[in-house]
């Protein structure tokens, strides 16, 4: 039998390494966690920052106001977005640049999805005002 106490003594010289060699081998098995595509928290929060900066430094340059890039970009980082509007904002004063109206029309906004009864939308509008049997705008068929 072997004895508790003593159990250091007893184990071969190679069990006793075994512990200091995984110690010693475990920063660099988890180096490879990079290659796996797990972000840390640094890179995820330099990530964050960078496209913030980006939002805002494209937000300046179309010639937004921050408060109205604040609330396009609501995910974005408010601290980021600043930083990235302001430093915009200087390099366009420094080489005398004037901001890039947006050639995209503007997307027309959405109905909401739930009507109350009894309201019109545009489209019920196009209708010409004929309605069905039980007095809802009815559309006309093509």
């Amino acid at each position: 039998p072997i004895s508790t106490g003593n159990l250091a003594a007893t184990l071969p010289t190679t069990m006793r390494r075994l512990p200091i060699a995984l110690l010693l081998a475990a920063p660099l098995l988890l180096t490879g966690c990079d290659m796996l595509g797990i972000e840390t928290a640094s890179a995820l929060m330099a990530k964050r920052e960078g496209e913030g900066k980006a939002v805002g430094g494209a937000c300046r340059h179309a010639g937004r106001a921050i408060e109205d890039c604040y609330a396009l970009n609501k995910k974005a980082e408010k601290s980021a977005v600043f930083a990235g509007w302001r430093e915009m904002n200087d390099y366009m004063r420094e080489n005398k640049l004037e901001a890039v109206v947006p050639q995209l029309p503007a997307q027309p906004s959405k109905p909401p999805a739930h009507m109350p009864a009894g309201e019109d939308t545009a489209e019920d509008a196009n209708s010409h005002g004929t309605k069905d049997s039980d007095g809802h705008s009815a559309k006309k068929k093509s």
